[in-house]
């Protein structure tokens, strides 16, 4: 499934994260992530957004993330939903 449209979850107070996708002309997965946590963990959150995109058949999207000290299943939720507002 491609994404079509824009859609956002999550908020940038801290321990959040906000989540933005956008349709992606590439045709692939890009992941563009800021974060304070950067240097320490970003390998990790990139990857639980990967594998959190790749489980809801999400093939081509662009995925802007703004961390702020997000603890994993708090970056799922907040994929998850950006997601559902998508359908």
């Amino acid at each position: 499934m491609n994404i079509t449209q824009t859609t956002q979850a999550g908020t940038l107070e801290s321990n959040d994260i906000l989540v933005t996708l956008k349709p992606n002309p590439e045709g692939t997965i890009e992941i563009h992530l800021q974060s304070v946590v950067l240097k320490q963990f970003g390998k990790q959150i990139k990857a639980i957004i990967l594998s959190t995109l790749q489980n809801h058949g999400i093939t081509s999207c662009l995925c802007e993330c703004e961390d702020k000290g997000a603890l994993d299943h708090v970056i799922i939720a907040r994929v998850e939903s950006a997601i559902q507002r998508q359908l």
